[in-house]
């Protein structure tokens, strides 16, 4: 069992990335959004309620896909609302169930992520769209989160399309199984 755990800046490429992975390797995509906008209709983004909520939400579907060996995709926009603890319990419960995560880290530089971000796909889930905002949430360390895990393999991608980006994720992939 595998979790493909592909993390980087909003607007880097791991929703498209990962959808290409996807149809690729037969995997499920477990996009972080589809949790984020579900939640949000009931709490507001960034309360209490709101992080544990989310934070179940992963806890359990990452147990659920771990018990029934359903390997997947998984995106993550590292940011301030996350529990720090998080991503290791995550990690942790593959592992319990002799699975194995893989991170992919996905880097951008913010000239670029600034330019990507009020294209018209990112409307789709509700995403960060709006440069001054995410200026100031940069600004005020809103984006940052010291927890991120070592990546097995980190792609640049302005220098990747990503389609390149998705064909070397699935050859490091295969050369690590």
């Amino acid at each position: 069992m595998l979790v493909v755990f592909i993390y980087g800046p909003a607007a880097s490429g791991k929703h498209t990335i990962g959808e290409l992975l996807s149809s690729k390797l037969g995997l499920p995509l477990f996009h972080n959004h589809l949790t984020v906008d579900l939640v949000s209709t009931l709490f507001e983004f960034g309360t209490d309620d709101f992080i544990n909520l989310r934070a179940n939400i992963w806890l359990q579907s990452f147990a659920a896909a771990a018990q029934a060996q359903q390997s997947f995709i998984f995106t993550f926009h590292p940011e301030k609302t996350v529990q720090e603890d998080l991503l290791p319990r995550l990690q942790q419960i593959i592992e319990d169930y002799d699975g194995a995560v893989q991170y992919i880290e996905l880097v951008c530089p913010d000239e670029e992520v600034e330019r990507r971000l009020p294209n018209s796909t990112r409307e789709q889930f509700g995403k960060l769209r709006d440069v001054e905002l995410y200026k100031q949430l940069r600004k005020a360390g809103q984006l940052d989160f010291s927890a991120l895990p070592d990546a097995h393999l980190q792609i640049d991608t302005t220098r990747l399309s990503a389609e390149e980006a998705a064909n070397a994720i699935e050859q490091h992939l295969a050369s690590n199984s």
